[in-house]
């Protein structure tokens, strides 16, 4: 596609749509834009992705099992309309990167790596939402670090992490929404153009850039800003635990390091080396509670009573009249125990849980996509085993009275050989019957 070809489309996705974008970043957008959409000579635009992630910039996993999610550049619902004028990426990617890092068994925790200024409104309360839900399913940490930049979208994306973290120069903030229309009127007045719209329906022109913005339409857009603005103060408010009032008197205000603190938009000021530390450290391990199992079979063998172990036996001495010598005490002695091999053990344990895990997570991403939700890590914690969980998983659709409409419509991403499936059919033939 040529590059006047693509102008349309950028211009018809950044203008007059509700952005959630940092002021710098949409100054460069127009700059780029402007002269362009209004036909002035300028330089040809450089085709290519040149501050999005690169092929090097994939999801990392560190040793501690800490899983490192790239969200750079500017954010839009789908990775095509400004790849020329800008990186980018989109909200279904991060919501898949960090799905696939939380189902991953080996990952403990998530870390979203954050540079960006933010972007489209569209897509990004649904990420949200996912985002949530990912984190009650799967019950593992999930951190944000600010490096350098999570403004507008970018930080309600950052403020549904459990944990913001930004570098001493990183900014964040800018809780606000924009909308950009271009009065291209004048211009086309000295084009000698004249447009004349043909229309039905009072509103089906409004904003168009052809004539000056009506009041009419003034107040449409000013109307779903507000609104928008609005849940975009409440994501944050709920996430971040502080009132909403206190939310809005940043007034869309940027805020630096340290400073970030003092208005609860963040919890810490670290290095990305440190913040990963501090991750990876603070992490309780799914497989915690066999350190405890250990702990008890160890203290089992070595505070076995040293009576037992060694089976001493003593006849009691009785003496009477007519006994030619006193009897002699005897010690049976019972067969050493064997030692058992509890490196062995413990090495047998670990790979049954771990193995245990990867099934439950399995079971819990299947539920997910029926509607129903598990946490793995309760689970674990509770010792359940994956039959649990899928018994669980049929007493809830049972509950709502479901199995056969389930039946009726697996996914086609679900594999029809899963044992949730084969149960809740089962169950669905058995009310036939």
């Amino acid at each position: 596609m040529s590059q006047m070809n693509n102008l349309p489309h950028i211009a018809a996705r950044l203008l007059g749509a509700p952005l959630m974008v940092a002021r710098p970043k949409l100054d460069v957008l127009l700059s780029v834009l402007g002269p362009r959409l209004t036909g002035a000579v300028v330089e040809p635009l450089a085709l290519g992705n040149n501050e999005g992630p690169d092929d090097d910039e994939d999801i990392q996993i560190t040793p501690e099992g800490v899983a490192i999610v790239p969200v750079f550049g500017t954010l839009v619902t789908r990775s095509s309309y400004l790849t020329t004028v800008s990186g980018l990426t989109s909200y279904a990617e991060i919501g898949q990167n960090i799905e696939t890092s939380l189902a991953n068994p080996s990952v403990r925790a998530v870390l979203l790596e954050i540079d960006s200024p933010g972007g489209e409104v569209g897509g990004l309360f649904d990420l949200c939402d996912k985002i949530s839900a990912l984190k009650a399913s799967y019950g593992k940490p999930l951190w944000a670090l600010a490096h350098e930049g999570a403004l507008s979208a970018a930080y309600a994306v950052a403020c549904c992490a459990d944990k913001i973290i930004l570098t001493q120069t990183a900014e964040v903030g800018s809780i606000g929404v924009v909308a950009v229309h271009i009065d291209e009127s004048g211009a086309d007045e000295q084009a000698g153009l004249a447009w004349n719209f043909i229309y039905a329906g009072a509103c089906k022109v409004d904003g168009n850039p052809h004539e000056p913005l009506s009041d009419r339409a003034r107040a449409e857009i000013q109307s779903d800003i507000d609104g928008l603005y609005e849940g975009f103060v409440a994501l944050v408010a709920k996430n971040r635990g502080i009132e909403a009032e206190a939310v809005r008197a940043t007034e869309a205000g940027v805020y630096r390091g340290a400073s970030a603190l003092d208005v609860r938009l963040a919890d810490a000021v670290m290095g990305r080396e440190a913040a990963l530390s501090a991750l990876g450290s603070s992490v309780k391990s799914p497989f915690s509670y066999l350190n405890q199992q250990k702990k008890e079979f160890s203290m089992s063998t070595q505070n076995t009573a040293p009576e037992a172990q060694q089976a001493t036996i003593e006849q009691p001495v009785t003496k009477t009249a007519t006994d030619p010598a006193p009897a002699v005490a005897t010690t049976v002695a019972s067969p050493a125990p064997e030692t058992p091999d509890k490196a062995a053990i413990e090495a047998q344990v670990t790979q049954k849980l771990r193995e245990n895990y990867a099934e439950m997570a399995g079971v819990a991403t299947q539920a997910a996509r029926l509607g129903v939700t598990l946490d793995v890590g309760d689970a674990m914690a509770k010792g359940l085993k994956p039959d649990a969980m899928r018994r669980a998983v049929l007493d809830e659709l049972a509950a709502r009275s479901s199995a056969t409409g389930i039946v009726a419509a697996v996914p086609a991403t679900m594999s029809v050989d899963s044992p949730i499936i084969r149960r809740a059919r089962a169950a669905a033939e058995k009310a036939k019957a």
